[in-house]
């Protein structure tokens, strides 16, 4: 069985390396200085089994703009993207960055995660959910030639 890599993916303080952690267990932040900043900085790592018994290795990125070097890594290799949106911010630049670069790296798979759910109202989050629908729905982003 092939084992699957599954990177995360979105805007500083959506939530990705809590969503991690609560799906493993696994806090992917090691290092004082994440600690302290509450930021990912470095690429994290996770893995958890199915049920079916297949593993999957978790790449955990940093959101923010500064350590786009390190997503991009992270990136790199990745069989699907899990895209970490919070519902009291919606789709943010870096949100919007992380998809091209997944779209430039090739990554076909993925899936959208709603965080941050229990902040907002329902009107917001009705209003956020048609601002993803919209966001999935564009056209990829094609390499220059």
């Amino acid at each position: 069985m092939k084992q699957i890599i599954l990177g995360t993916a979105g805007h500083i303080d959506h939530g990705k390396t809590s969503l991690v952690k609560a799906v493993t267990g696994i806090d992917t932040d090691r290092l004082k200085e994440e600690k302290l900043r509450g930021i990912t900085i470095e690429l994290g790592f996770a893995s958890m089994d199915l049920p079916s018994g297949q593993h999957i290795g978790i790449v955990d990125v940093p959101g923010h703009e500064k350590f786009i070097k390190n997503m991009v890594a992270g990136v790199t290799g990745i069989d699907l993207v899990t895209m970490v949106i919070a519902a009291d911010e919606g789709v943010m630049p870096q949100t919007r960055e992380h998809m091209e670069i997944c779209t430039l790296l090739g990554v076909k798979y993925g899936l959208v995660v709603l965080t941050k759910t229990d902040l907002v109202d329902e009107e917001w989050l009705e209003l956020v959910v048609e601002d993803i629908r919209d966001f999935v729905r564009l056209e990829p982003v094609s390499a220059p030639c």
